[in-house]
C-alpha cells in the first residue's frame, strides 16, 4: 500500500471521505479497512456495515475480505447492497408499515402492469402516457423521500397532479398485495426510523462502522438512512470518485459527495490519486478533460506505469468508414497482442454499436453487447418465477394474472376481467376472488374447468410444499410438469422453445444453490443488471454508462460528435450541470483503458433515417493536444465528402462544416 492507502485504513475514528481516483484501489482499501478493524477487536464482524451498489461488488469485497482474514474465515452478515440490507431489516419490521415479513418485492415488468391496471380503471389513455414515465416519476418521488402525501403539486401541473392520484392508489395497491416496490425498501426503512425512535437506536448502536463504496453515486433517500445509521457512532467511511458521478438520470445527487463535510462534522478528507491502472499519458488526457468542471473537489491523477503511447484521436468519413477502421485496428494491430476480452468499444447510446455490430458480423469478429435482456427477464423464467410466488403468497396478485392462463386454460380477457372487478369490488386477491365466483358458479363452463383444474394445483403444491414433503427445486420441478408448461414449450419444435428449454433447465440449476424458496425468490428479486455472460473470447460493446468500474488493455470511443456526445437532451434538460455530467462520463470511458485509447468522430452519420452533417464534439476541442496523435484516415480527396450519392455532381465546391473544422484544426 502507498501511505495515503495506509491513512486510509488505519483512520478508525470518526467520519471519513476517500476521494479515490479510477484505479487507485478504492476496493483494496475498503477491504484492508474491514479486515483492520476486525483484527484490531475494535469491532466484531456483525457490527460493520458495508454497502455497495451491486451484488457483484458485494461478492468481490466479501471474499477480498477472507482471503485477507485468511484462517479466521470471518463473514460479515451485514455486507450488501442498499436494497438488500434495507430488505433484511423491513423483514425484521414489516409490521411497523403494515405488511408481513414474506413481503413480495415486485420487479419493473410487475410494475408495469400495476401501472396498467390502474390507469385503466382511472381512465387514463396509457398509449399517450406510458407506464415507464409513470413509474419513473414515482420512482423520483420515493427517491426524495416523499409518500403520496409528501408530495407538492404546484398550480397548472395537471398531468403531476394526475399521477399524483396514481401513485396513491398504487401505494394502496401495492399494500394489499403485502409487496414492496424497489424504491419502497429505503424509503421504508427511513420511515420506520424516523417513526420508531427505539428501532433507530438499535442499529445505529449495532453498527460500530460503517463503509459506503461509490458514495457519489447516492440520491437524497440513501443519504438520509445512512445519516440515521450514523446516530450514535459517526464511524462511516465513504469512498467514491466525484469526477465518477454519472447517474443524474437515476437519482444520484453529486452534492452528497461534495458537501459531505459539512453534513459530518470533523470528516478527515484523503485523496488517492496514485494509478494502478492506466499509463499516464491516459491519465494526462482524462485529467485535462476533466478540469474544465467546476463542481469537483479536484484531484491530480500518477500512474505507477509508464508515459505509454498517445491517445489516438481518428476523424473519419462517416460511421460506416468509423467501423471498418476500428475492425481495422483491432485485427492489424491488438489482436496479437491482446485477448479480445480485454478490448472494448464504449458507446454513449446503445444504437451506436449497430454499424460496429454490423462490420463485425461480416469480417467474423466474435462480440457481445452488454446490457441485453438479463437471464431473470426472460419470459419463461419470469413465468416459473410467477408460479413460485404465487404459491409462497396467495395475495401475489401480480404473480396470479402472469400465470393464470400460462398455459393456455381457456381464462380470456373478459373472464379475467370479470375476476379482476369482482375481486376489486369485494377488496379479495384474485385467487379468493375466483374461488368465490367458482363457488357462486358465476364464471362460464369452459373457463370454470381451466380456473379450478389451475387453483386446485395451486393448494396442492402450497400444501406439499409447506408441509417439507418437496423442497423448492422439486416443487418446481413439478410445477413444469403438472402445469403442462414444459409440454407447450416442448410441443412446439423451434429453436426459440429449445432455448427457453434450456434456460429452465439453468433456473433448476441455481435454485440449489439456495436453502429455501424464500431466500431464492429474494435473490431473484434483488438480481442486479450487472450480471453478465463472459464465456469465449469477445470483444466488449457497451455504453459507457454499462462500463463503470470495468477496465480493459484497449478501449475505443466513437462518435464523439455534438449532439450525439455531449448528448443534446442532457444539456437541454440540466443545462451547465448536464454538461459537466456528460464530461464526466467521458472521464470514466478514458480512464476504462490500461494501455491504450482511442477516440473518433465523423464528418458526416446515417442518423434516424438521413444522412447529418457532423460537427466533432467540444470535448474534441478540450483534449490537450501534447498527448494526442491526430489521424485523418480521409482517404480521398476533400470534394468527395458528400451526405449522400443524390448530391447533384455539379456541386464541386461543397464542402461539408465538419470537414472544414477538421481542417482548421489540423492548422
Amino acid at each position: 500500500m502507498n501511505n495515503f492507502q495506509k491513512e486510509a485504513v488505519l483512520h478508525t475514528s470518526g467520519p471519513l471521505l476517500i476521494v479515490a481516483g479510477a484505479g487507485s484501489g478504492k476496493t483494496k482499501v475498503l477491504t484492508s479497512r474491514v479486515a483492520n478493524i476486525v483484527e484490531k477487536n475494535l469491532a466484531f464482524p456483525n457490527e460493520i456495515l458495508a454497502v455497495t451498489f451491486t451484488n457483484r461488488a458485494a461478492r468481490e469485497m466479501q471474499n477480498r475480505i477472507s482471503l485477507i482474514l485468511k484462517k479466521k474465515a470471518v463473514g460479515l452478515p451485514w455486507l450488501g447492497t442498499f436494497h438488500s440490507i434495507c430488505a433484511k431489516i423491513l423483514r425484521k419490521h414489516a409490521k411497523a408499515i403494515n405488511l408481513t415479513q414474506n413481503f413480495t418485492i415486485i420487479d419493473q415488468d410487475d410494475q408495469q402492469r400495476l401501472i396498467k391496471n390502474i390507469c385503466k380503471s382511472k381512465n387514463i389513455d396509457i398509449k399517450k402516457i406510458s407506464p415507464n414515465f409513470v413509474l419513473a416519476l414515482i420512482n423520483k418521488w420515493k427517491n426524495s423521500g416523499w409518500y403520496p402525501k409528501n408530495v407538492k403539486i404546484s398550480r397548472g401541473q395537471i398531468l403531476e397532479k394526475n399521477m399524483l392520484e396514481v401513485y396513491k392508489v398504487y401505494q394502496e395497491k401495492l399494500t394489499d398485495l403485502n409487496a414492496c416496490d424497489f424504491g419502497d425498501l429505503i424509503l421504508h426503512c427511513v420511515k420506520i426510523f424516523e417513526e420508531n425512535q427505539d428501532i433507530n437506536k438499535i442499529y445505529s448502536k449495532k453498527f460500530k462502522y460503517i463503509l459506503v463504496d461509490e458514495y457519489q453515486d447516492t440520491n437524497y433517500i440513501q443519504s438520509k438512512w445512512l445519516k440515521h445509521l450514523t446516530l450514535l457512532h459517526n464511524n462511516i467511511c465513504c469512498v467514491g470518485d466525484d469526477d465518477q458521478s454519472i447517474y443524474s438520470w437515476r437519482g444520484a445527487e453529486i452534492k452528497n459527495f461534495l458537501e459531505f463535510d459539512k453534513v459530518y462534522k470533523n470528516t478527515k478528507i484523503i485523496r488517492l490519486e496514485d494509478n494502478y491502472r492506466s499509463t499516464q499519458n491516459i491519465l494526462n488526457v482524462a485529467s485535462h478533460l476533466i478540469s474544465y468542471n467546476e463542481n469537483r473537489l479536484g484531484k491530480k491523477l500518477n500512474s505507477n506505469k509508464a508515459e505509454g503511447e498517445k491517445i489516438r484521436l481518428n476523424c473519419f468519413r462517416n460511421g460506416k468508414d468509423e467501423a471498418i477502421g476500428v475492425s481495422d485496428i483491432i485485427e492489424n494491430e491488438l489482436k496479437k497482442k491482446y485477448s479480445y476480452n480485454n478490448i472494448a468499444i464504449l458507446v454513449r447510446a446503445i444504437f451506436q454499436t449497430r454499424e460496429f455490430e454490423e462490420r463485425f458480423l461480416k469480417i467474423g469478429l466474435p462480440y457481445r453487447i452488454l446490457g441485453g435482456t438479463k437471464f431473470y427477464e426472460r419470459a419463461e423464467i419470469k413465468n416459473c418465477i410467477a408460479y413460485l410466488r404465487i404459491i409462497q403468497h396467495e395475495k401475489d396478485d401480480l404473480a396470479f394474472e402472469r400465470i393464470v392462463n400460462v398455459p393456455k386454460r381457456s381464462i380470456g380477457e373478459s373472464s379475467f376481467k370479470q375476476i379482476n372487478d369482482y375481486a376489486r369490488k369485494n377488496n379479495l386477491s384474485l385467487e379468493v376472488s375466483s374461488q368465490n365466483l367458482i363457488a357462486q358458479n358465476l364464471i362460464k363452463p369452459k373457463t370454470k374447468l381451466g380456473l379450478l383444474t389451475f387453483l386446485n394445483m395451486i393448494k396442492k403444491w402450497r400444501n406439499d410444499h409447506l408441509i417439507k414433503k418437496i423442497n423448492h427445486v422439486k416443487l418446481l420441478q413439478i410445477v413444469l410438469d403438472e402445469s403442462g408448461y414444459s409440454a407447450s414449450l416442448k410441443d412446439k419444435k423451434d429453436l426459440e422453445n429449445e432455448n427457453r428449454l434450456e434456460n429452465i433447465k439453468e433456473l433448476l440449476s441455481a435454485m440449489k444453490e439456495f436453502d429455501n424458496l424464500e431466500s431464492f425468490l429474494e435473490h431473484v428479486s434483488l438480481a442486479t443488471s450487472i450480471d453478465q455472460q463472459w464465456d469465449g473470447e469477445k470483444i466488449n460493446l457497451m455504453t459507457m454508462h454499462a462500463s463503470k468500474g470495468l477496465e480493459f488493455d484497449a478501449v475505443f470511443l466513437p462518435c464523439w460528435e455534438e449532439g450525439m456526445f455531449p448528448h443534446q437532451k442532457s444539456i437541454d434538460e440540466k443545462g451547465q450541470n448536464g454538461l459537466e455530467e456528460e464530461r464526466r462520463l467521458a472521464y470514466v470511458g478514458i480512464t476504462r483503458a490500461k494501455d491504450l485509447s482511442f477516440i473518433s468522430f465523423s464528418l458526416n452519420r446515417f442518423y434516424q433515417g438521413d444522412w447529418i452533417d457532423s460537427l466533432s464534439s467540444r470535448f474534441v476541442d478540450e483534449l490537450p493536444e501534447k498527448f494526442i496523435e491526430k489521424n485523418s484516415n480521409l482517404e480521398r480527396d476533400e470534394q468527395d465528402f458528400e451526405f449522400n450519392q443524390d448530391i447533384d455532381n455539379e456541386n464541386e465546391s461543397f464542402r461539408s462544416p465538419g470537414w472544414i473544422r477538421y481542417q482548421k484544426r489540423l492548422k
